[in-house]
């Protein structure tokens, strides 16, 4: 006799499934499930491991009013202390320094742009002594960086952007976007430290600095925040300049203008190599040290502008004259001011107006 029953593919579909199947679905889904929550929180700890102060960190960064003013405050240790053990002969061995230590190898490019500035220190009627800063570069979004470093002084200092690769279409707002950031406290261009110490640097006409005295080397912008991260006096500004062979960045060169809560202001330049100090209180981007090489350069024009204004009152400007100083040597041209700040070194405390706007005045403190 023939077997008739048969089953079809749809009655089988239809066919109910075995409790114990059931339960064993529920049991590998839950499995699976815990499984991945597992991998996601190895992988957080890993992260957290990795990047824990780096997320800190980029976590406190602030757009100002949906422009392209952003501030940070590092939170943790960018490790300068390891980075003057080995110094730097170039760019690219900071940018190795970085990625090594601080981004964990994501990759990093330099760019320090031409730029042109002007600079001065005054003293306020209440005797407050203030370093007044126009920084004239192509246009650069602008970071405004709080550090507070183990055993250092606390700073604000000021960072060009597209110097640590930022634009106008790639500026720090989404989170993976703003971890270059972490390169900031190695690319400062101005600031002023929790003793009064301030310092800008303006680029010259000459050949670049490429000391080799037997001492560790060092770059432009790293001796900025050698400076910001410990000296208290222009002095020991000074001292610490001259531990160091300077490698000038981006195949320019630069001076610095240094001066603190005591009013003592001093022009550092790197003539033929030279580490070369004048005691003045303004500069632009040409030469003033004595000698073959003095008035070599540019922004003459700006340079009689601080004078006469600094000898018209004495050396005597409140802070908004300051700013108004620095809108009087205000750059539209090929090199346009991106900012212009006035640090109170007594206060330790900046006033900060972007592109030529003098009419909105950013203010920021270390108190």
């Amino acid at each position: 006799m023939l077997n008739t029953e048969s089953s079809s593919p749809a009655a089988e579909a239809a066919m109910p499934v075995p409790r114990k199947k059931m339960k064993g679905v529920k049991k590998a889904a839950i499995i699976t499930g815990l499984s991945l929550l597992g991998i996601v929180l190895i992988v957080a700890t890993m992260i957290a491991f990795l990047f824990g102060g780096e997320i800190a960190t980029i976590a406190t960064i602030n757009r100002i009013n949906d422009t392209d003013l952003f501030t940070m405050e590092y939170k943790g240790n960018y490790g300068f202390e390891a980075f003057l053990e080995q110094g730097a002969s170039s760019d690219a061995d900071v940018v190795s320094f970085i990625s090594q230590q601080l981004l964990k190898g994501l990759p990093l490019e330099f760019e320090l742009p031409e730029l042109g500035c002007s600079t001065f220190l005054a003293v306020t009627p209440d005797n407050d002594y203030i370093f007044g800063r126009n920084f004239d570069n192509r246009y650069t979004p602008v970071l405004i960086l709080t550090t507070h470093p183990q055993g250092g002084y606390a700073s604000i200092s000021v960072v060009n952007l597209s110097f640590i690769g930022y634009n106008k279409d790639f500026m720090p707002i989404g989170l993976i976007d703003r971890f270059l950031t972490l390169a900031a406290p190695f690319a400062p261009l101005d600031g002023v430290n929790e003793k009064g110490v301030s310092i800008g640097v303006l680029q010259l006409d000459t050949a670049p600095t490429k000391q080799d005295s037997g001492k560790t080397h060092i770059t432009t912008t790293t001796a900025i925040r050698l400076i910001l991260d410990k000296a208290a006096t222009v002095d020991e500004a000074l001292e610490l300049l001259q531990q160091y062979d300077m490698q000038s960045s981006a195949g320019a060169s630069y001076h610095f203008q240094i001066t603190d809560a005591y009013g003592k202001s001093v022009i550092v330049e790197y003539v033929d190599n030279e580490f070369t100090i004048i005691e003045s209180a303004y500069v632009t981007n040409f030469i003033i040290a004595p000698g073959p090489w003095y008035n070599q350069g540019s922004g003459q024009d700006r340079f009689e502008i601080l004078a006469q204004k600094l000898a018209e009152t004495n050396g005597v400007l409140t802070e908004q004259q300051g700013m108004e100083l620095l809108s009087a040597v205000l750059q539209n041209k090929d090199y346009p001011t991106q900012w212009s700040a006035v640090y109170n070194n007594t206060k330790k405390t900046l006033q900060f107006c972007l592109r030529g706007d003098y009419s909105t005045v950013y203010e920021f403190s270390l108190k």
